[in-house]
């Protein structure tokens, strides 16, 4: 294929191919060729271009195909438009030439096609360069066209099309022709013609004026002629003509309209008049419909209407939404009156009527919906509520003249009802899909639209009330506070009107509906409500037998009640079950008897009652067993069964009754059947065992029954045919935008569409498609469904003698029947089987005997051969389910033969379409069906089949079955993939493309193909790509077709590609290609391309987004798209195409791929992104509010910058996005989040705002989220005020998002303050709305949570500022406070409970951050550091937060105990439950309980938190039992702490109040944190840990828990568990924090108990003293029973965890065995100190014994981190572990224990021990020594010489080796070493026992001296150097201290030389080096100290070394000047690093 990329054909290359391959050639090549051309300049291609053009010429003549002609045209075209245009001439004659011709063969048909596709290209490229030609041409295609077949037709419209497009308004001459050609190719009787000339005369009428003059009309007639037996596709293009024309008919203004009088311009009446007489009549004109209109005969055909509707929708979406809005009420007026009483034929028959009710509602649903943005969708609701309200007068003007028997028959009441209906239909939609925005319509009083809609339920039209109880639920489920009054409303009139039947009828309707809706609207309904309904229902049945005229609508009416209830779930129901199985015991007869003696009485009256009753019943139970599982035990379900027996003894008299009765019965007795059927399908078939041969009879008669006239195919057949195989067999059965009224063409003429009316019932089911009304079928259609159901089952269960029976009977029946009635028998007999079939495959059931194999066969066999073709789809999948069924090879193999044979030897399309589906569906069962053999033989039959171009249909599904067939191989088919594919090319570009279908199935197997090749596509041997080029190739083919649903296949074949195969998929054209078919109007094309896109974008969105934007820049011609990409780049179109879209299931394709591209671009496009959401939040902000928000701040006097935020949208004149809807505007504030958090992942500049400037300074296009902030808050403020609650939620959430994120961030012009500061006017204004008392909870619960992370940020310094927002949560705690029964009963108890404990939560953080605030603010001022920030955190605001809460504390903590009590007992084990209280807790009730849970699970751990600190701050001190429960509303239950109790039980004790509370808290946390779920939040872990922090911080708590051992071991156990499962360092270091105040405890505790005991045994000998603490007198802890070990335990699960080497069981030895230490990170050196901490505390909790058996663990774990971590610092710093380490052995070694009697002995040995393993961590034994840190070291070993007795360390092995690590030190050469070897020898030499310092200063001082005199002979060079001669000099001194009296004066005499050497003169002074003089001012101070204090010893040396004083005095001579400058400044030069490793080094010592 390489060889075809060249600018001329390379012709020898060519010439070596076979024919498939030429054809491939020369498409590749003239692919190549179209790119090349463009990019190859002008003078290049002159000089090739007469080669060129000879080359495409002969192409011509080589019959190309479709797809090559149209490149082939193109191609010739450009060529033309780039090079000369001299010979254009030459060839225009040449076509002209091929198109005379009289060659008729088919063989030569492809080349004057070809010649007609170039002259349309030809002439559309070059325009009116041809001007003069183009009339011999027309007239020649024109001639043509006389003669040519239905391909020449197509081809010649299309050319045509691309003349006049081509030549514009130079070709009139012409115009007139082509439209009486194109008139005649309108009814063309093939469709792709049709569609051809629509397309034809669309370009037309741009210039052609009089088709929208003159001859309108007659266009008009054309059109609807044209949808008479059309297609989807001739709808969609017949409509957009005729709506386009009219459109242009009322909005052109005629050129030259003076010059011409006899053109008039066309008024907007005329025009839907038009549409309207076409919609009513049809296209039979106006003079031949009236004698049919006689005879009554004349319908118009449902296709007509169908195609008139969509001109409807095309005519006004073409005018435009503004247009709709001036215009709406004469529209409106317009399309109702389509259904009106003055056009009695629309609807004639209830059929009809209901065909043409479909029609206009889908035209409202289409404009109102599709055009108007939300305030023009309230005028136009407001428009058909008044509409509504004339309807009712003409009903009630009708029913109050005559009686009642009068009135019901009124013309004007049947005929007014369907108006009604459509306009009910719409409000209900409008106000649906408005949502909480409609609120203002529905406060309108002037509008009256609930009043409105009430009136119309107890209309006499039963249909007309069903949409007005539609209608309230679409309000209900919008506007979710108005579903309880409405409720209540209805259920009032109901019960006033109780004898009225239409009332009673019509408000159990409206009841129904209402209790439908509860579950889209999470705030529920009171739960009282279940019992007044239940009340009401019961009432209705009891009352209904005492009046005659109401039986019927009472026993209606309370069933349908209670089917209702039973959709509010198992927590409503449960309470009303034992009434509900009463009635449905009683409605039944007792015994099969009863209904025999049943028979016997009654008429006709009361059998339409009792049937009606019963059908109810049933329906009811069927609602509960289907809504309320969880109820069904073994005892609900047996008391469900007695009834079942009798309901099916019934049925089988159902007949006789019939007989009996008449007509009257018969549709009672067809909805009884159903509900049965219904009811038993749903239930296990074990529970009617007894009944199941009955049962199967009536099944069995029922599908047979010779009354069914209607073949119901389209109902019965898809559930059971595979979705795949629908798309391609039943264009109709496609989705589609217009598939709610393309329904009804499915149905065929006979049968209704699904309509409420058909069954009540279902209106308060779960809609199935979005929001449109439930749309149930006619009885006689769905009993016939639910029939075929149930055989499955019922056959499946009863012996298999029964089953032989009833399939011989159920195929005789099809055998006795002919024609028509044989084709519906078969039907429901083939649906009935395949159901069966498929039942017996789910639950891998058998068939039974050879027998059953054969009839069932037979049957199948039969279906397979039905000239249905649904049937046999349905046929072809129970055929496989029969071979899945036997599941035996020999069998399955049989199929497949039957298959074959038939295949081989039937000519007639039905068998060859229906045995090769049989095939596919095979495989895609069984798999590879065996053999590779029958997969061989199978492909062969199968690519036969689909080469047969004499019928489509066969290749079609020939080609679909082989793509079953590829599917299904997998590996298996890879010999067969190169010739399947050639095949799939050669169809591709030969097959025409008027067979769209062959093309669909052509895509499917080139689908399957690449999906078989799957990642091996990658590769790149010539086979590979070869064939990779080959699928390129037919995607390119199928990209290029007409037909949309090709593309969609072709789109998705690249997808896939692109997914193997990326490098390969040209992503530039592929996307171009997708931002063209964005706004396609066919559904499946723009789910395929979103499909595509969210793939593409999940990997590389920013090339695809760049290449969209490249795309619209570069297209000369205009996108199809109606956003504009150039602007607002993909991201933009895609968010309008969101808003516009209706399928849910693209809106969230398109929701995905946003949010791809935002993860990844978000970032790097901050810019565009928050510019889109602005513009989509900015484009519906609200005037309104947005104004009353600035007059507020005025009055507040904030001066603040909210200019910036709340100005109003003057500046941004050109808007993308025109009034988005709500749910758009949610999503756009959803990603303003996103786009925040993926920025935290980013820079950290987007969060600094010094950084973020500076950087922007540097290059402009830097960009940073903090630079954005007033957008932020501006976007934040107009979600969080909107209409719509939902976009509410989603702006505080966005506001409390901003607030956490940008709370810290400093601002630099003003500091001390922060950024956020300048907007607290716009949070408050922002909160305030949310607080009013018609906001609903959820929104209130939200914004508490704002105000609390606003008031706990410290944002707001002033606390006048603050207050504005603390008054908003004191006004909300204010209202809670009134109690549960005061709160509003709108919403169910639940919600009045989660909006309690969202301000308790708030209330929980503000007092939280309160009282830390107020803590740090105590710490800093005790330190008096009183920095910016903590100036600005503490001293306005901490204490002054604290007085805020102070005031409602005394509130705020019974409020918390009381919630915390209630979640404690709602958290209590399922076996507590009888011990709950019965009406609940404080805050929920107990009906409740369940869903209260959630909410208390939210808030819970902050309440803690702050109860616990409350509890803290009063230290348990503050409790006065007797203070009642006063702001409580209702008595506190028994069980409530800290209130007195209600049952006048005795007043606790202040003791048993604070223990009940401790007990409270530590219950709730130590339940919480022993079971922690995986959705346990660190905010909830960490609160809860908290809180145990702050409860062990008094003593009373503490003085429990030491006292309570059980009780603490359970706490470390359950720390534990919590540092095990959570790897969070926050968690971990609290919960050792916890741990500590434990141990903490337990030390107070043993403390205390020594202390008593020592008192009270004063005068007793000490020995006698009981030991206290752990280990008693043996030592031994138990484990489960110790504190201690329990520590122990935790400790080392922290350090192993940390520190592995610290296991020796990983290690591998228990000795020492050095790895390289380590450094750990911050987090882990913090746990790491905390643990060591705790175990230097742990000898303290034991008894002397016990502490003997810790020892060793303690110290092995100390000194081992220790030696891990002794890493050598810089500085000769020591790193915090092993600081905490050091600390840790300082606080064991000086341990009391060790000098206790009992352990004194042990515990010498034991840390003998340890100073010996210190030793030998340091002994080169390894070689290893060299990494630890000798400081570290040492410092340890001086921690043992001076923290333990002297004992320790002063046995001579020990004190040698300890020796030689000082003189080993001090040898070492590092500076900084020396210095602290120095320092730590300076303590030794001071240590007061001559017994431990003496040994040290024999050893050591010598060597100091020799090292102190070289230092002295070299001088000191630097800083560091001096700081060694510092100290050592400092070590002399203190020897010379310690020294007696008598070793004094030598020491002195050894020191004062050295000094004097140091000391310059007064010359040399001034130019010394600072060394040297910070050296003499050292050497100076020292002399100055030791002078004095030895002077005797002083004198001597002075006298016996004159020269040393004479440098003495020479010195101090110098000195003297300078001395009082020097000495302050010798001080500031110390080494700083010296000091902080002072200080270190005190803290061990």
């Amino acid at each position: 294929m390489e060889l075809a990329h060249s600018l001329l054909l390379n012709e020898e290359a060519y010439n070596q191919l076979g024919e498939v391959q030429k054809a491939e050639f020369i498409f590749e090549w003239l692919r190549y060729l179209e790119k090349l051309l463009v990019a190859t300049s002008r003078n290049d291609v002159r000089e090739k271009q007469k080669t060129l053009v000879d080359q495409l010429l002969s192409l011509l003549n080589s019959s190309p195909g479709p797809p090559t002609r149209k490149l082939l045209a193109k191609n010739l075209a450009i060529l033309y438009s780039i090079g000369d245009t001299f010979s254009v001439y030459e060839t225009i004659n040449k076509c002209n030439d091929l198109i005379r011709s009289k060659d008729d063969s088919p063989s030569y048909l492809p080349t004057k096609l070809a010649a007609v596709v170039c002259l349309g290209s030809l002439y559309k490229k070059l325009g009116r360069i041809l001007v003069n030609t183009f009339t011999d041409t027309v007239g020649n295609i024109l001639k043509a066209m006389k003669s040519a077949e239905s391909q020449g037709r197509y081809e010649i419209m299309l050319s045509l099309q691309n003349i006049l497009n081509g030549l514009g308004a130079a070709a009139t001459p012409c115009h007139r022709d082509v439209y009486k050609a194109a008139r005649s190719c309108l009814t063309d009787r093939s469709m792709a013609v049709r569609c051809a000339a629509a397309k034809c005369l669309l370009e037309l009428q741009n210039e052609a004026i009089f088709m929208w003059s003159t001859d309108l009309d007659s266009v008009a007639t054309l059109c609807f002629k044209s949808f008479e037996g059309s297609n989807y596709d001739v709808r969609i293009s017949v409509s957009k003509l005729l709506g386009t024309i009219l459109a242009k008919a009322i909005i052109s203004k005629h050129p030259g309209a003076a010059l011409r009088q006899n053109i008039r311009r066309v008024t907007l009446e005329e025009v839907l008049e038009l549409l309207g007489t076409g919609f009513l009549r049809g296209s039979s004109g106006f003079l031949r419909a009236s004698g049919d209109m006689l005879k009554g005969t004349s319908s118009v055909s449902r296709d007509v209407r169908v195609g008139v509707t969509q001109a409807y929708v095309v005519f006004v979406s073409t005018l435009g939404g503004a247009w709709l809005e001036k215009n709406f009420a004469v529209f409106l007026s317009h399309i109702l009156s389509l259904v009106s009483q003055s056009h009695p034929k629309a609807t004639q028959t209830q059929i009809d009527a209901i065909c043409c009710r479909r029609c206009v509602s889908f035209i409202l649903r289409a404009t109102i919906g599709g055009l108007l943005g939300e305030k023009a969708q309230i005028a136009a609701a407001k428009d058909i509520c008044q509409a509504i309200w004339k309807l009712k007068k003409v009903v009630d003007a009708a029913l109050s003249d005559g009686n009642l028997e009068t009135r019901l028959g009124s013309t004007d009441v049947a005929a007014s009802q369907h108006m009604l209906v459509c306009a009910l239909q719409e409000l209900g939609n409008l106000i649906h899909s408005l949502g909480t925005t409609a609120a203002p319509l529905l406060q309108d009083s002037s509008t009256g639209l609930l009043d409105s809609v009430i009136s119309a339920i107890p209309h006499p039209s039963i249909s007309a009330r069903l949409s007005a109880a539609w209608c309230l639920r679409c309000v209900a489920v919008a506007l979710p506070s108005y579903l309880t009054p409405l409720l209540d409303r209805c259920l009032e009139r109901l019960t006033v009107l109780k004898s009225s039947p239409e009332a009673v009828i019509g408000f159990s309707f409206a009841v129904a509906a209402l209790l439908g809706a509860v579950k889209h609207c999470p705030l529920g309904i009171p739960h009282g409500k279940g019992k007044i309904i239940m009340t009401l229902a019961e009432d209705l049945l009891c009352s209904a037998a005492q009046n005659s005229r109401l039986a019927a609508q009472r026993t209606q009416a309370g069933w349908l009640l209670i089917a209702a209830l039973m959709t509010l779930g198992p927590a409503v129901v449960g309470h009303h079950l034992p009434r509900v199985l009463l009635l449905w015991k009683c409605v039944f007869p007792a015994s099969p008897k009863d209904l025999e003696t049943e028979k016997s009485r009654g008429d006709s009256f009361t059998w339409q009652v009792t049937l009606e009753g019963r059908a109810g019943a049933l329906c009811a139970i069927k609602s509960l067993v289907s809504h309320c599982g969880d109820l069904l035990t073994e005892e609900v379900i047996h008391r469900l069964l007695p009834p079942l027996p009798c309901a099916v003894a019934l049925l089988t008299q159902l007949s006789s009754i019939l007989k009996t009765y008449g007509n009257p019965l018969k549709i009672p007795s067809v909805v009884y059947r159903q509900r049965l059927y219904e009811l038993l399908t749903l239930l296990p078939p074990e529970t009617y065992e007894g009944n199941l041969c009955a049962i199967l009879k009536e099944l069995a008669a029922d599908l047979t029954a010779p009354d069914v006239q209607v073949a119901a195919s389209t109902v019965l057949l898809p559930p059971l045919c595979h979705q795949d195989d629908l798309v391609i067999l039943s264009p109709l059965l496609q989705e589609t935008d217009h598939r709610f009224i393309e329904e009804q063409l499915l149905l065929g003429n006979g049968v209704a569409c699904g309509s409420l009316e058909y069954d009540p019932y279902s209106i308060y089911e779960k809609d199935v498609e979005g929001d449109s009304v439930p749309k149930p079928l006619p009885p006689a259609l769905s009993v016939i469904s639910s029939a075929a159901k149930l055989f499955g089952v019922v056959c499946a269960h009863v012996e298999e003698a029964q089953r032989l029976l009833i399939l011989e009977q159920l195929l005789n029946s099809i055998k006795h029947t002919k024609g028509a009635w044989q084709q519906v028998v078969q039907l429901h007999v083939a649906s009935s089987v395949s159901n069966f079939l498929k039942y017996v495959a789910g639950s891998k059931g058998s068939l039974g005997p050879e027998e059953m194999k054969r009839l069932a066969l037979t049957l199948v066999m039969g279906a397979l051969e039905s000239c249905n073709p649904l049937l046999r789809c349905a046929a072809a999948e129970a055929w496989a389910r029969l071979a899945q069924v036997v599941d035996d090879g020999a069998f399955t193999a049989g199929l497949a033969q039957v298959s074959f044979d038939k295949l081989k030897s039937a000519r007639d399309v039905v068998t060859r379409t229906g045995h090769s589906l049989a095939l596919g569906s095979l495989h895609r069962y069984i798999g590879g069906v065996g053999s590779s053999q029958h997969l061989n033989s199978c492909i062969g039959i199968l690519y036969t089949l689909s080469q047969d171009s004499t019928s489509p249909d066969v290749q079609t599904w020939a080609l679909h079955s082989l793509s079953l067939v590829i599917d299904s191989a997998g590996p298996l088919y890879y010999v067969h993939v190169e010739p399947t594919l050639s095949l799939i090319i050669a169809l591709l570009l030969n097959v025409p493309p008027t067979h769209a279908e062959v093309h669909q199935s052509l895509g499917r197997c080139l689908n399957a193909l690449i999906t078989t090749l799957g990642p091996e596509l990658q590769g790149n041997s010539t086979s590979i790509s070869a064939l990779r080029t080959s699928c390129l190739l037919g995607c390119a083919v199928m990209q290029d077709n007409p037909d949309c649903l090709v593309q969609a296949q072709a789109i998705s074949c690249l997808q896939q590609l692109h997914m193997f195969a990326p490098r390969h998929v040209n992503l530039s054209s592929l996307v171009s290609c997708l931002c063209v078919n964005l706004c396609s109007p066919y559904l499946l094309l723009r789910r395929a391309v979103l499909a595509c896109l969210r793939q593409l974008v999940q990997r590389e969105a920013a090339e695809v987004s760049e290449h969209a934007v490249m795309l619209a820049k570069d297209s000369r011609e205009k996108l199809a798209l109606d956003a504009n990409i150039r602007e607002v780049g993909l991201e933009g179109a895609l968010l309008s195409l969101l808003d516009k879209e209706t399928d849910q299931r693209l809106c969230q394709d398109i929701k995905e791929t946003l949010n791809h591209m935002l993860t990844s671009m978000a970032v790097e496009k901050l810019s565009l992104w928050l510019k889109l959401c602005k513009d989509v939040l900015a484009a519906s902000a609200d005037f309104a509010t947005v104004t009353c928000v600035d007059a507020m701040q005025e009055e507040e006097g904030d001066k603040l910058d909210d200019g910036s935020v709340l100005t109003t949208r003057s500046d941004e004149k050109s808007h993308p996005f025109t009034n988005p809807r709500w749910t758009t505007r949610v999503f756009a504030a959803e990603c303003v989040c996103r786009i925040i958090n993926q920025c935290e992942n980013a820079n950290s500049a987007h969060f600094d705002i010094v950084l973020a400037q500076e950087m922007k300074k540097r290059d402009s296009r830097n960009d940073f989220l903090v630079l954005h902030l007033a957008d932020l808050i501006r976007m934040a403020f107009m979600a969080a005020t909107d209409h719509s609650d939902q976009l509410r939620l989603s702006g505080l959430e966005a506001l409390l998002v901003v607030i956490r994120r940008f709370a810290t961030i400093p601002e630099p012009e003003f500091p001390g303050h922060v950024i956020l500061e300048q907007y607290q006017a716009n949070v408050g204004a922002a909160l305030r709305p949310a607080f009013t008392s018609e906001t609903p909870p959820d929104v209130t619960a939200k914004a508490c949570q704002v105000c609390s992370a606003w008031i706990a940020s410290g944002v707001v310094s002033d606390l006048n500022d603050l207050r504005r927002v603390h008054q908003l949560l004191v006004s909300s705690l204010t209202k809670i406070q009134a109690g549960k029964e005061t709160l509003s009963h709108i919403y169910n108890e639940s919600a009045s409970t989660m909006e309690i404990l969202a301000v308790l939560k708030a209330w929980a953080e503000v007092y939280i951050i309160a009282v830390q605030s107020h803590k740090n603010h105590k710490q800093t001022s005790k330190t008096t550091a009183c920095s910016e920030e903590s100036f600005r955190n503490g001293s306005h605001s901490s204490a002054g937060l604290l007085d805020l809460v102070y005031t409602d504390l005394a509130t705020l903590s019974k409020l918390w105990l009381a919630a915390l009590q209630d979640f404690a007992l709602l958290t209590l084990p399922l076996e507590f439950a009888s011990q709950l209280p019965v009406e609940g807790g404080a805050f929920y009730t107990a009906e409740t309980s369940e869903n209260a849970k959630l909410h208390y699970y939210n808030s819970w751990a902050l309440i803690l938190h702050a109860t616990a600190l409350w509890l803290t701050s009063t230290g348990f001190v503050v409790a006065d039992p007797d203070e009642g429960a006063s702001n409580l509303s209702r008595p506190v239950t028994p069980t409530s702490m800290c209130q007195g109790s209600s049952s006048g039980a005795a007043v606790k004790s202040p003791e048993d109040v604070y223990t009940d509370r401790f007990h409270l808290i530590l219950g709730i946390s130590v339940g919480f944190l022993c079971s922690l779920r995986a959705e346990a939040t660190m905010e909830s872990i960490t609160a809860c840990l908290h809180a145990l922090q702050a409860l062990l911080d008094v003593p009373w708590p503490r003085s429990k828990i030491g006292s309570d051992q059980d009780l603490g071991i359970e706490l470390l156990n359950v720390l534990h568990r919590v540092v095990l499962t959570r790897e969070s360092p926050s968690v971990q270091l609290a919960s050792l924090e916890v741990v500590r105040q434990i141990i903490y405890a337990a030390q107070e505790h043993v403390r205390e108990k020594r202390r008593s005991a020592e008192v009270d045994d004063g005068a007793a000998e000490k020995e006698t003293l009981p030991e206290f603490g752990e280990g008693k007198d043996t030592g031994g802890l138990v484990p489960g029973k110790s504190l201690v070990f329990a520590t122990l335990e935790l400790c080392v699960c922290i350090l192993v965890r940390q520190l592995p080497e610290l296991n020796p069981k990983l290690t591998g030895s228990p000795g020492v065995k050095a790895a390289k230490p380590q450094l750990l990170t911050e987090d882990g050196s913090r746990l790491v100190s905390a643990a060591l901490v705790i175990l230097s505390e742990l000898p303290a909790v034991c008894s002397p014994e016990g502490s003997i058996s810790i020892l060793p663990t303690i110290l092995y774990l100390t000194i081992g981190v220790l030696r891990e971590t002794a890493v050598k610092l810089p500085g000769g710093q020591l790193s915090s572990t092993v600081a905490a380490s050091l600390q840790a052995l300082k606080g064991i070694l000086s341990s009391p224990m060790a000098r206790a009697e009992k352990s004194h002995t042990a515990w010498t040995n034991l840390l003998r021990s340890a100073l010996t393993t210190v030793l030998d961590c340091w002994d080169p034994g390894d070689g290893t020594h060299q990494d630890l840190d000798e400081v570290s070291l040492l410092t340890a070993i001086t921690v043992f010489i001076l923290s333990t007795s002297p004992e320790v360390t002063s046995i001579p092995c020990l004190q040698e080796r300890c020796i030689e690590k000082f003189k080993a030190t001090l040898s070492i050469k590092d500076p900084m070493v020396q210095v602290k070897t120095y320092q730590l020898l300076h303590s030794i030499f001071q240590y007061p026992n001559p017994a431990v310092s003496y040994p040290y200063i024999y050893s050591l001082a010598s060597s100091i001296v020799e090292k102190l005199q070289e230092i002295d002979k070299r001088k000191p060079e630097d800083t560091t150097e001096l700081q060694v001669f510092e100290e050592g000099i400092k070590v002399l001194e203190a020897l010379v201290t310690v020294a007696e009296e008598q070793h004094r004066s030598p020491l002195v005499a050894c020191l004062l030389p050295m000094l004097i050497s140091f000391l310059l003169d007064e010359n040399s002074l001034g130019s010394a080096p600072s060394v040297m003089r910070s050296l003499h001012d050292f050497a100076l101070q020292s002399l100055m100290q030791i002078g004095p204090q030895y002077s005797s010893v002083f004198k001597n040396v002075m006298a016996s070394s004159p020269a040393l004083k004479a440098r003495l005095e020479a010195a101090l001579k110098g000195n003297q000047e300078s001395v009082k400058v020097k000495f302050p400044s010798s001080k500031h030069t110390k080494n700083p690093g010296k000091n902080s490793s002072i200080q270190l080094k005190t803290n061990f010592l």
